[in-house]
Protein backbone atom coordinates (compact mmCIF):
# COMPACT_ATOMS: atom_id res chain seq x y z
CA UNK A 1 0.00 0.00 0.00
CA UNK A 2 1.38 3.52 -1.07
CA UNK A 3 0.05 6.73 -1.16
CA UNK A 4 -1.06 7.99 -4.52
CA UNK A 5 -1.19 11.72 -5.90
CA UNK A 6 -3.35 12.18 -9.16
CA UNK A 7 -3.01 15.11 -11.71
CA UNK A 8 -5.62 18.29 -11.63
CA UNK A 9 -6.63 18.77 -15.64
CA UNK A 10 -7.82 22.51 -16.73
CA UNK A 11 -10.26 22.25 -19.94
CA UNK A 12 -12.37 25.18 -20.57
CA UNK A 13 -15.90 23.06 -19.29
CA UNK A 14 -14.57 22.38 -15.84
CA UNK A 15 -16.04 23.89 -12.73
CA UNK A 16 -13.74 26.01 -10.39
CA UNK A 17 -14.40 24.65 -7.43
CA UNK A 18 -15.85 20.92 -7.50
CA UNK A 19 -12.68 19.49 -7.11
CA UNK A 20 -10.79 21.64 -4.76
CA UNK A 21 -14.30 21.25 -2.66
CA UNK A 22 -13.54 17.56 -2.77
CA UNK A 23 -9.71 17.45 -2.95
CA UNK A 24 -9.13 20.18 0.38
CA UNK A 25 -7.02 22.67 -2.09
CA UNK A 26 -7.81 25.69 -2.76
CA UNK A 27 -9.51 26.84 -5.83
CA UNK A 28 -7.56 29.17 -7.84
CA UNK A 29 -9.82 30.38 -10.26
CA UNK A 30 -9.36 27.89 -13.16
CA UNK A 31 -11.76 25.92 -14.65
CA UNK A 32 -10.69 22.13 -12.90
CA UNK A 33 -12.27 19.32 -15.05
CA UNK A 34 -11.18 16.05 -14.09
CA UNK A 35 -8.41 14.75 -11.60
CA UNK A 36 -6.47 11.91 -12.87
CA UNK A 37 -5.28 8.37 -10.70
CA UNK A 38 -3.60 5.93 -12.99
CA UNK A 39 -0.57 5.81 -15.31
CA UNK A 40 -2.02 7.50 -18.31
CA UNK A 41 1.03 8.97 -19.95
CA UNK A 42 -1.36 12.30 -20.66
CA UNK A 43 -1.05 12.41 -16.41
CA UNK A 44 0.67 9.87 -14.48
CA UNK A 45 -0.09 9.82 -11.01
CA UNK A 46 2.41 10.41 -8.35
CA UNK A 47 3.91 7.52 -6.24
CA UNK A 48 6.83 6.76 -3.60
CA UNK A 49 9.10 9.29 -5.50
CA UNK A 50 8.52 8.34 -8.88
CA UNK A 51 5.09 8.01 -11.18
CA UNK A 52 2.51 5.14 -11.60
CA UNK A 53 3.93 4.57 -14.91
CA UNK A 54 7.04 3.68 -14.31
CA UNK A 55 6.49 1.93 -11.08
CA UNK A 56 4.43 -0.67 -13.35
CA UNK A 57 7.67 -1.00 -15.58
CA UNK A 58 9.79 -1.49 -13.10
CA UNK A 59 8.23 -4.00 -10.73
CA UNK A 60 7.17 -7.18 -12.72
CA UNK A 61 4.46 -8.67 -11.51
CA UNK A 62 2.79 -5.68 -9.76
CA UNK A 63 -0.43 -6.13 -11.88
CA UNK A 64 -1.08 -9.55 -11.24
CA UNK A 65 -2.94 -11.53 -13.67
CA UNK A 66 -3.84 -8.67 -15.86
CA UNK A 67 -0.11 -7.81 -16.75
CA UNK A 68 -0.25 -10.80 -19.18
CA UNK A 69 -3.57 -9.75 -20.04
CA UNK A 70 -3.14 -6.42 -21.09
CA UNK A 71 0.60 -6.55 -22.14
CA UNK A 72 2.31 -4.78 -19.00
CA UNK A 73 -0.03 -1.88 -19.56
CA UNK A 74 -1.97 -0.67 -16.57
CA UNK A 75 -5.20 -1.12 -17.90
CA UNK A 76 -7.87 1.82 -16.33
CA UNK A 77 -7.87 5.46 -15.45
CA UNK A 78 -9.72 6.57 -12.18
CA UNK A 79 -10.98 10.13 -12.11
CA UNK A 80 -13.00 12.68 -10.50
CA UNK A 81 -14.73 14.67 -13.42
CA UNK A 82 -16.59 17.80 -12.58
CA UNK A 83 -18.56 19.68 -16.01
CA UNK A 84 -19.86 23.17 -15.63
CA UNK A 85 -20.46 22.81 -18.88
CA UNK A 86 -21.28 20.44 -22.11
CA UNK A 87 -18.88 18.63 -23.20
CA UNK A 88 -18.63 17.14 -26.97
CA UNK A 89 -20.69 14.93 -28.37
CA UNK A 90 -18.34 11.87 -28.86
CA UNK A 91 -18.34 8.25 -29.05
CA UNK A 92 -15.26 6.27 -28.60
CA UNK A 93 -14.09 2.43 -30.50
CA UNK A 94 -13.80 -1.01 -29.67
CA UNK A 95 -10.56 -2.93 -29.28
CA UNK A 96 -11.09 -4.37 -33.17
CA UNK A 97 -11.93 -0.61 -34.07
CA UNK A 98 -8.40 1.01 -32.46
CA UNK A 99 -6.14 -1.44 -33.76
CA UNK A 100 -7.58 -0.59 -37.15
CA UNK A 101 -7.89 2.74 -37.30
CA UNK A 102 -4.73 3.73 -35.48
CA UNK A 103 -2.71 1.28 -37.85
CA UNK A 104 -4.48 3.02 -40.31
CA UNK A 105 -3.70 6.43 -39.58
CA UNK A 106 0.27 5.42 -38.90
CA UNK A 107 0.71 4.01 -42.37
CA UNK A 108 -1.14 6.85 -43.58
CA UNK A 109 1.60 9.17 -42.16
CA UNK A 110 -0.76 11.04 -40.23
CA UNK A 111 1.30 12.52 -37.02
CA UNK A 112 0.09 11.93 -33.60
CA UNK A 113 -0.37 15.29 -32.30
CA UNK A 114 -1.52 16.21 -35.96
CA UNK A 115 -5.41 17.75 -34.62
CA UNK A 116 -7.18 16.11 -37.66
CA UNK A 117 -5.58 12.59 -36.13
CA UNK A 118 -8.19 10.42 -34.53
CA UNK A 119 -7.00 7.40 -33.35
CA UNK A 120 -4.19 7.92 -30.88
CA UNK A 121 -3.57 4.53 -29.77
CA UNK A 122 -4.50 0.67 -29.92
CA UNK A 123 -7.14 0.54 -27.24
CA UNK A 124 -10.75 1.13 -26.83
CA UNK A 125 -12.15 3.55 -24.42
CA UNK A 126 -15.50 2.16 -22.73
CA UNK A 127 -16.29 4.42 -19.89
CA UNK A 128 -18.46 4.72 -16.63
CA UNK A 129 -19.52 7.58 -14.33
CA UNK A 130 -21.03 7.49 -11.19
CA UNK A 131 -22.67 10.48 -9.73
CA UNK A 132 -21.83 11.86 -6.76
CA UNK A 133 -24.90 14.45 -7.05
CA UNK A 134 -27.13 15.51 -9.97
CA UNK A 135 -25.78 14.71 -12.86
CA UNK A 136 -26.97 15.63 -16.39
CA UNK A 137 -25.82 13.45 -19.65
CA UNK A 138 -26.82 12.54 -23.24
CA UNK A 139 -26.70 8.71 -23.97
CA UNK A 140 -27.29 6.94 -27.40
CA UNK A 141 -30.37 7.37 -30.23
CA UNK A 142 -34.09 8.35 -28.70
CA UNK A 143 -36.65 6.52 -30.11
CA UNK A 144 -37.21 8.61 -33.28
CA UNK A 145 -40.84 8.54 -33.26
CA UNK A 146 -40.58 10.19 -29.62
CA UNK A 147 -37.67 12.87 -31.00
CA UNK A 148 -40.04 13.71 -34.17
CA UNK A 149 -43.21 14.04 -31.81
CA UNK A 150 -40.77 16.43 -28.94
CA UNK A 151 -40.29 18.67 -32.38
CA UNK A 152 -43.35 18.48 -33.29
CA UNK A 153 -44.48 20.27 -30.19
CA UNK A 154 -41.90 22.97 -29.67
CA UNK A 155 -43.99 24.30 -32.66
CA UNK A 156 -41.38 25.88 -34.79
CA UNK A 157 -41.93 28.26 -37.28
CA UNK A 158 -40.03 26.87 -39.64
CA UNK A 159 -40.52 23.41 -40.87
CA UNK A 160 -38.42 20.84 -40.00
CA UNK A 161 -39.64 18.39 -42.28
CA UNK A 162 -37.06 18.22 -44.75
CA UNK A 163 -34.67 17.18 -42.03
CA UNK A 164 -36.55 15.27 -39.66
CA UNK A 165 -39.09 13.27 -41.89
CA UNK A 166 -36.50 10.53 -42.27
CA UNK A 167 -37.61 9.80 -38.23
CA UNK A 168 -40.86 8.91 -39.13
CA UNK A 169 -40.85 7.28 -42.55
CA UNK A 170 -37.79 5.32 -42.43
CA UNK A 171 -36.44 2.54 -40.44
CA UNK A 172 -35.32 3.75 -36.83
CA UNK A 173 -31.60 2.89 -38.05
CA UNK A 174 -32.00 4.37 -41.29
CA UNK A 175 -33.49 7.35 -40.12
CA UNK A 176 -31.53 8.22 -37.03
CA UNK A 177 -28.56 7.87 -39.58
CA UNK A 178 -29.71 9.74 -42.61
CA UNK A 179 -31.00 12.89 -39.90
CA UNK A 180 -27.60 12.77 -38.04
CA UNK A 181 -25.82 12.92 -41.24
CA UNK A 182 -27.51 15.68 -42.61
CA UNK A 183 -26.81 17.85 -38.71
CA UNK A 184 -23.25 17.60 -39.54
CA UNK A 185 -23.00 18.66 -42.17
CA UNK A 186 -25.13 21.77 -41.82
CA UNK A 187 -25.59 24.66 -44.31
CA UNK A 188 -28.19 27.86 -43.94
CA UNK A 189 -30.79 25.73 -44.21
CA UNK A 190 -30.03 23.78 -41.07
CA UNK A 191 -29.04 27.04 -39.45
CA UNK A 192 -32.45 28.78 -40.17
CA UNK A 193 -33.74 25.30 -38.65
CA UNK A 194 -31.84 25.14 -35.94
CA UNK A 195 -32.71 29.36 -35.14
CA UNK A 196 -36.27 27.91 -35.28
CA UNK A 197 -36.39 25.61 -32.79
CA UNK A 198 -34.40 27.83 -30.49
CA UNK A 199 -36.84 30.52 -30.77
CA UNK A 200 -39.73 27.76 -30.52
CA UNK A 201 -37.90 26.62 -27.30
CA UNK A 202 -38.34 29.87 -25.69
CA UNK A 203 -42.10 29.66 -25.54
CA UNK A 204 -41.87 26.45 -24.28
CA UNK A 205 -39.10 26.92 -21.12
CA UNK A 206 -41.30 26.85 -18.42
CA UNK A 207 -43.56 23.91 -19.13
CA UNK A 208 -42.82 21.11 -16.66
CA UNK A 209 -43.40 18.23 -18.71
CA UNK A 210 -40.71 16.31 -21.18
CA UNK A 211 -41.67 18.47 -23.94
CA UNK A 212 -39.73 21.49 -21.39
CA UNK A 213 -36.89 19.65 -20.58
CA UNK A 214 -36.74 19.02 -24.30
CA UNK A 215 -37.26 22.57 -25.20
CA UNK A 216 -34.73 23.73 -21.88
CA UNK A 217 -31.98 21.59 -23.25
CA UNK A 218 -31.59 22.94 -26.62
CA UNK A 219 -31.75 26.42 -24.64
CA UNK A 220 -28.40 25.15 -22.56
CA UNK A 221 -26.92 24.05 -25.48
CA UNK A 222 -27.21 27.13 -27.43
CA UNK A 223 -25.87 29.07 -24.22
CA UNK A 224 -22.22 27.28 -24.48
CA UNK A 225 -22.67 26.70 -28.39
CA UNK A 226 -24.39 29.33 -29.81
CA UNK A 227 -26.58 28.78 -33.10
CA UNK A 228 -24.57 25.24 -33.21
CA UNK A 229 -26.18 22.95 -36.05
CA UNK A 230 -25.09 20.12 -33.73
CA UNK A 231 -27.74 21.21 -31.29
CA UNK A 232 -30.12 19.50 -33.70
CA UNK A 233 -27.80 16.08 -33.57
CA UNK A 234 -27.92 16.55 -29.78
CA UNK A 235 -31.55 16.77 -29.44
CA UNK A 236 -31.78 12.83 -31.18
CA UNK A 237 -30.27 11.79 -27.86
CA UNK A 238 -31.77 10.71 -24.57
CA UNK A 239 -31.37 13.13 -22.18
CA UNK A 240 -30.33 11.38 -18.77
CA UNK A 241 -30.48 12.85 -15.27
CA UNK A 242 -28.63 10.95 -12.74
CA UNK A 243 -29.36 10.38 -9.23
CA UNK A 244 -26.18 10.32 -6.55
CA UNK A 245 -24.65 6.71 -6.64
CA UNK A 246 -26.27 5.56 -10.17
CA UNK A 247 -24.03 4.67 -12.44
CA UNK A 248 -23.94 5.39 -16.66
CA UNK A 249 -22.45 2.58 -18.19
CA UNK A 250 -21.08 4.08 -21.90
CA UNK A 251 -19.80 1.34 -24.01
CA UNK A 252 -18.29 1.56 -27.62
CA UNK A 253 -19.90 2.89 -30.10
CA UNK A 254 -22.24 4.85 -28.57
CA UNK A 255 -23.01 8.63 -29.31
CA UNK A 256 -23.17 10.53 -25.59
CA UNK A 257 -21.91 14.06 -23.82
CA UNK A 258 -22.05 14.85 -20.09
CA UNK A 259 -24.31 18.13 -19.55
CA UNK A 260 -23.20 18.98 -16.09
CA UNK A 261 -22.36 17.39 -12.30
CA UNK A 262 -19.46 16.06 -10.35
CA UNK A 263 -18.95 12.10 -11.02
CA UNK A 264 -16.40 9.38 -10.50
CA UNK A 265 -15.15 8.49 -13.92
CA UNK A 266 -13.65 5.00 -14.71
CA UNK A 267 -12.46 4.31 -18.12
CA UNK A 268 -9.97 2.23 -20.04
CA UNK A 269 -6.76 4.24 -20.33
CA UNK A 270 -7.00 5.41 -23.89
CA UNK A 271 -6.99 8.54 -25.94
CA UNK A 272 -9.63 7.84 -28.50
CA UNK A 273 -12.42 9.93 -28.71
CA UNK A 274 -14.42 10.64 -31.98
CA UNK A 275 -16.32 13.54 -31.96
CA UNK A 276 -19.71 14.05 -33.28
CA UNK A 277 -20.53 17.75 -32.60
CA UNK A 278 -20.75 20.66 -30.08
CA UNK A 279 -17.12 21.46 -30.83
CA UNK A 280 -14.56 23.48 -32.46
CA UNK A 281 -12.47 20.66 -32.89
CA UNK A 282 -11.84 18.15 -36.03
CA UNK A 283 -15.24 16.00 -36.77
CA UNK A 284 -13.92 12.58 -38.35
CA UNK A 285 -17.45 11.49 -40.24
CA UNK A 286 -16.49 9.02 -42.28
CA UNK A 287 -14.46 7.61 -38.51
CA UNK A 288 -17.62 8.23 -36.16
CA UNK A 289 -20.63 7.05 -38.60
CA UNK A 290 -18.23 3.72 -39.04
CA UNK A 291 -18.48 2.78 -35.29
CA UNK A 292 -21.57 4.80 -33.92
CA UNK A 293 -24.68 2.05 -33.10
CA UNK A 294 -27.82 3.79 -34.53
CA UNK A 295 -30.32 1.92 -32.86
CA UNK A 296 -31.98 3.41 -30.45
CA UNK A 297 -31.81 2.22 -26.60
CA UNK A 298 -32.65 3.04 -23.40
CA UNK A 299 -29.81 4.33 -21.52
CA UNK A 300 -27.53 1.74 -19.34
CA UNK A 301 -28.07 3.06 -15.93
CA UNK A 302 -26.13 1.09 -13.37
CA UNK A 303 -27.29 0.45 -9.72
CA UNK A 304 -24.69 -1.05 -7.51
CA UNK A 305 -25.01 -4.60 -6.38
CA UNK A 306 -24.18 -5.11 -2.40
CA UNK A 307 -21.10 -7.32 -2.13
CA UNK A 308 -20.12 -7.24 1.43
CA UNK A 309 -20.58 -5.06 4.34
CA UNK A 310 -20.23 -1.16 3.24
CA UNK A 311 -19.58 -2.61 -0.36
CA UNK A 312 -21.72 -2.32 -3.75
CA UNK A 313 -20.21 -3.11 -6.93
CA UNK A 314 -20.90 -1.57 -10.35
CA UNK A 315 -21.17 -4.52 -12.85
CA UNK A 316 -20.19 -3.83 -16.29
CA UNK A 317 -19.05 -6.82 -18.82
CA UNK A 318 -15.47 -4.72 -19.31
CA UNK A 319 -12.16 -6.34 -18.96
CA UNK A 320 -10.61 -3.14 -18.03
CA UNK A 321 -11.85 -2.12 -15.05
CA UNK A 322 -14.21 -2.34 -12.05
CA UNK A 323 -15.69 0.00 -9.65
CA UNK A 324 -16.49 -0.85 -5.97
CA UNK A 325 -18.32 2.53 -3.52
CA UNK A 326 -17.15 1.58 -0.43
CA UNK A 327 -19.47 3.24 2.54
CA UNK A 328 -18.11 2.86 6.01
CA UNK A 329 -19.72 3.53 9.06
CA UNK A 330 -17.61 3.02 12.72
CA UNK A 331 -17.31 -0.82 14.30
CA UNK A 332 -18.32 -1.93 10.45
CA UNK A 333 -15.28 -3.20 8.72
CA UNK A 334 -15.14 -4.02 5.04
CA UNK A 335 -12.81 -6.34 3.44
CA UNK A 336 -11.06 -4.93 0.51
CA UNK A 337 -12.44 -6.31 -2.87
CA UNK A 338 -10.50 -7.41 -5.84
CA UNK A 339 -7.95 -9.64 -4.64
CA UNK A 340 -5.67 -10.49 -7.50
CA UNK A 341 -5.41 -6.67 -9.15
CA UNK A 342 -3.75 -4.12 -8.91
CA UNK A 343 -6.43 -1.60 -6.75
CA UNK A 344 -6.51 2.44 -6.44
CA UNK A 345 -8.99 3.85 -3.32
CA UNK A 346 -10.17 7.39 -3.24
CA UNK A 347 -11.60 8.71 -0.68
CA UNK A 348 -14.61 11.64 -1.21
CA UNK A 349 -16.06 11.94 2.34
CA UNK A 350 -14.47 11.04 5.72
CA UNK A 351 -11.50 8.38 6.57
CA UNK A 352 -10.46 5.52 6.12
CA UNK A 353 -7.93 3.24 8.01
CA UNK A 354 -6.20 0.53 6.88
CA UNK A 355 -5.60 -3.05 8.08
CA UNK A 356 -3.73 -5.84 7.06
CA UNK A 357 -5.21 -9.10 7.95
CA UNK A 358 -4.04 -9.72 11.42
CA UNK A 359 -5.92 -6.26 12.36
CA UNK A 360 -2.68 -4.30 12.60
CA UNK A 361 -2.77 -0.97 11.05
CA UNK A 362 -1.36 0.00 8.03
CA UNK A 363 -2.38 3.10 7.75
CA UNK A 364 -4.49 5.80 6.70
CA UNK A 365 -6.47 8.04 4.26
CA UNK A 366 -8.81 11.04 4.62
CA UNK A 367 -10.96 13.28 2.16
CA UNK A 368 -9.26 14.01 -1.18
CA UNK A 369 -6.55 11.19 -0.71
CA UNK A 370 -5.71 8.07 -2.29
CA UNK A 371 -3.69 4.51 -2.57
CA UNK A 372 -2.62 1.97 -4.07
CA UNK A 373 -2.35 -1.78 -3.91
CA UNK A 374 -0.52 -4.05 -5.74
CA UNK A 375 -2.28 -6.96 -6.77
CA UNK A 376 -0.93 -9.19 -3.99
CA UNK A 377 -2.05 -7.18 -1.28
CA UNK A 378 -4.88 -7.83 0.72
CA UNK A 379 -6.61 -5.43 3.53
CA UNK A 380 -9.22 -4.78 5.14
CA UNK A 381 -10.73 -1.46 5.98
CA UNK A 382 -12.16 0.60 8.75
CA UNK A 383 -13.80 4.14 8.94
CA UNK A 384 -16.37 6.03 8.56
CA UNK A 385 -16.38 7.70 4.69
CA UNK A 386 -17.41 7.70 1.22
CA UNK A 387 -14.67 5.96 -0.95
CA UNK A 388 -14.67 4.06 -4.01
CA UNK A 389 -12.24 1.19 -5.06
CA UNK A 390 -11.20 1.00 -8.60
CA UNK A 391 -9.11 -2.32 -10.32
CA UNK A 392 -9.50 -3.82 -13.99
CA UNK A 393 -12.04 -6.02 -14.79
CA UNK A 394 -12.78 -9.56 -13.52
CA UNK A 395 -10.05 -11.55 -14.64
CA UNK A 396 -12.77 -15.08 -14.31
Amino acid sequence: MQPLTGTVKNYAWGSPDAIPAILGTEADGTPQAEYWLGAHRGGPAAIGGTTLDRLVISRPGILGEAEQRFDGQFPYLLKILAAAQPLSLQAHPSGDQARTGFESEQARGVPLDDPTRTYKDTWPKPEMLVALGPFEALWGFRDPLRTAELFDALEPRESLEPLIGPLRHRGAEAGLAEVFLECLCPDEVHRAMINGVLSAALDHAEDRDEVGGFARLALTLDEFYPSDPTILAALLLNHVHLSKGQGLHVPAGVLHAYLSGTGIEIMASSDNVVRGGLTPKHIDVDALVSLLHFAPSEPDIITPSPVGAGVCHYPTAEPEFSLWRVELVPDRPAVLPGDGRARILLVIEGHVTILDEQGAELGGIRQGESVFFEASERAVLRGNCLAFLAASGDLG
